[in-house]
């Protein structure tokens, strides 16, 4: 994974992953990725990620059903951020919302 020297993790190893809609290109949610969580992503396709309150790896999905089948991984020209697009089996949002995304500041001002 020589890929990986290019991406520049946070000092708690740390780096955003943001997850976007194949099909609409709707951003669904933005959570953190360990270089672990990186690797099981990559390997099963599936999104895997690191939860900062548990301190450890979580698959999107896994108690919900609500899964993100990934179809393409890129980083950004500072390798300080993930771009995920998926296939999404249900919602993003723990709020029920199927995106993360769902409050518009300009719109409600």
């Amino acid at each position: 994974m020589e890929f990986l020297k290019n991406l520049k993790f946070d000092e708690k190893g740390l780096i955003p992953a943001i997850v976007q809609d194949i099909e609409t290109g709707e951003v669904l949610m933005l959570a953190y990725m360990s270089e672990e969580s990186l690797k099981k992503t990559i390997e099963t396709k599936k999104t895997w990620f690191f939860s900062r309150s548990r301190q450890s790896l979580w698959n999107k999905g896994e108690t919900s059903g609500h899964t993100q089948e990934v179809v393409s991984i890129d980083y950004d020209c500072d390798g300080d951020t993930i771009l995920i697009k998926a296939k999404q089996n249900g919602v993003a949002c723990h709020t029920g919302a199927y995106s993360c995304f769902y409050r518009n500041i300009l719109k409600n001002n």
